[in-house]
């Protein structure tokens, strides 16, 4: 079953020394090592301030930059990983480095019959 860990915290609330953030960077890749083949995909995000957001209202699309709800929590980032189940996603979700100061959400992927 394929679930996504979308990694969410307030922009400031990461390590903002640069041996905490390459401490933090390090927990990354030691993540990226121990799942292996579980991670099917996943990138960092940038900056919520670089967000577009597009509504389609009575057939018209409308643009606005950035996100349109004001919260502490933004996207920062996610995971696509293969697990046997959804205990074994939160044990991965638990390992990601910015659960320490953010939150992981985990949600199963919906399958999609024949794609």
């Amino acid at each position: 079953m394929q679930y996504a860990l979308l990694i969410y915290s307030a922009e400031d609330a990461g390590p903002q020394e640069p041996a905490e953030f390459e401490a933090e960077m390090q927990g990354y890749f030691t993540f990226n090592e121990e799942a292996g083949e579980r991670i099917l995909g996943g990138e960092p995000l940038e900056a919520v301030a670089t967000a577009t957001t597009v509504r389609v209202r009575d057939g018209e699309s409308l643009v606005t930059d950035g996100p349109f709800a004001e919260t502490k929590e933004v996207l920062g980032g996610f995971y696509l990983l293969d697990c046997e189940n959804i205990d074994e996603a939160l044990m991965w979700a638990a390992k990601i480095p910015a659960a320490k100061h953010g939150s992981i959400e985990v949600r199963p992927v919906m399958p999609i019959p024949g794609a």
